[in-house]
């Protein structure tokens, strides 16, 4: 197979043009509006228990009649898949838990202290991850925002991207101390069994996942330069990115030119996170780099917060034979909630399409949806408003992308908002999946992949 990407690609065709119609979503659905109100008014009722019951704020309600407008389900699939999104344990293959408003008049004597762009970066970070633990508007909020999205554990970015050792460790101390402070709500998970016991509890969990390998970069030995693995798995680290979008170490990221694939060390790599039990995670990988890992892998990998090319090219969508190679694995594929990834119409029913291609082509053991996307406190405008201007710094390394012309839209990511899962489920029922396929894509593959990754 060429290295070159557009030689790569083997585009299966066809459903980069098709309607909602095609996906099992009716047309023309005349009662929108009653429908709308109807159950949009007792979504709380349906997804939740007593001990779960919720309020839907204003930019919630309009997020989630927008994208019901835009799926039309009918009374009985609206009403079935809310029921069965309630009942099923929702694993979030990657993606933020929601995120506390800043502090604006904390950041305002900082920035007016002359305090440096990182200083700023870290204070916003740690604000966002967990202001909650002792602001008891910003809990109530993020406890509000979980019981909405009726998700129940999510594989939560726990390191900063990249592969230095101190770098990983400020998101992952975050999240522990999150974690470990309203544990009676949200408890870090360590094992599926964890996850299991926090959604019979009416729980809630994070599965944590390290941005980068970290690595010494001592480079005196290949074995000395894996130790990190094991520690930050001890740590609680479950999953780990072997590349982030860039040229590393470890092979090529997927917004380089170049696609070169796993390089010897990589392939070390690969083999000492099936030894301890991480997994191998290509999302922000090449697709030679996806290809190769696959094929080395001995356990279940994944992408984990990705799209198909064979819908829409994206340097983050996979190919079919990355596709092929990772559900041979016994891994899946999770579909992100980004537009510029989904393509097309950008929102929900791009979303559907991408879930159904992968379910049609590769079986839905080998889906899962990792959004990718968070919820934000409703107070961050009103915190971010104190803040002063101030000096940003340049765009991060990682962060460096390829000119895409995708135009994302307001309307796009309001579709796709976190607090809309209900309707992610609402609409694979329209898309006619039986009930157990649908529960195995909302958590199920994750949590048998997490399981076979400690085995």
């Amino acid at each position: 197979m060429k290295n070159n990407r557009r030689d790569f690609i083997r585009i299966t065709g066809g459903l980069a043009g098709l309607g909602l119609a095609a996906l099992g979503i009716p047309k023309g659905y005349t009662s929108e509006a009653a429908l709308i109100s109807e159950f949009g008014d007792q979504l709380g009722n349906l997804l939740s228990s007593p001990q779960q019951a919720f309020q839907m704020n204003a930019s919630m309600k309009a997020d989630y009649d927008l994208a019901l407008s835009i799926l039309k389900p009918t009374k009985k699939q609206l009403e079935h898949g809310l029921e069965l999104h309630r009942d099923a344990l929702v694993f979030d293959t990657y993606g933020f838990m929601p995120r506390a408003a800043v502090d604006g008049g904390a950041l305002t004597v900082a920035i007016d202290s002359q305090a440096s762009p990182l200083e700023i970066q870290d204070m916003q970070e740690n604000m966002s991850m967990t202001r909650f633990v002792k602001n008891e508007r910003e809990r109530l909020e993020l406890e509000n925002a979980w019981k909405v999205a009726g998700v129940t554990c999510v594989f939560q970015n726990s390191g900063e991207e990249g592969n230095e050792v101190k770098k990983l460790l400020k998101r992952l101390a975050h999240f522990t101390y999150t974690t470990d402070m309203l544990k009676d709500f949200v408890a870090k998970a360590v094992t599926p069994d964890d996850i299991i016991r926090a959604k019979k509890e009416n729980r809630h969990a994070l599965y944590f996942t390290g941005n980068g390998v970290p690595l010494p970069q001592d480079w005196a030995s290949v074995e000395e330069e894996l130790r990190y693995v094991l520690v930050f798995f001890q740590l609680g680290i479950r999953m780990m990115h072997l590349t982030y979008n860039r040229r590393n170490v470890i092979g090529d990221g997927c917004a380089e030119k170049g696609n070169a694939g796993l390089s010897d060390f990589g392939r070390a790599v690969v083999k000492e996170m099936n030894r301890v039990g991480v997994i191998v995670d290509v999302a922000h990988s090449g697709w030679q780099t996806s290809l190769e890992a696959a094929q080395l892998s001995e356990r279940p990998m994944v992408a984990s917060h990705s799209s198909a090319t064979a819908v829409y090219e994206h340097i983050r969508s996979k190919p079919d034979p990355v596709i092929k190679a990772i559900a041979d694995t016994g891994g899946y594929i999770g579909i992100c909630g980004i537009s510029r990834f989904l393509g097309g119409s950008g929102d929900i029913a791009a979303m559907m399409k991408h879930i159904d291609y992968v379910v049609k082509k590769f079986g839905s053991d080998h889906v899962g949806i990792g959004t990718d996307v968070a919820y934000t406190s409703s107070f961050a405008k009103e915190e971010k408003g104190q803040v002063p201007a101030y000096r940003r710094p340049r765009i991060r390394w990682e962060a460096l992308w390829p000119e895409d012309p995708f135009k994302e839209t307001t309307e796009m990511r309001q579709s796709l908002a976190w607090t809309n899962w209900p309707l992610f489920t609402v609409g694979m029922v329209q898309m006619g999946y039986a009930d157990e396929e649908i529960r195995k894509i909302l958590g199920g593959n994750a949590l048998r992949v997490a399981r076979a990754a400690l085995a």
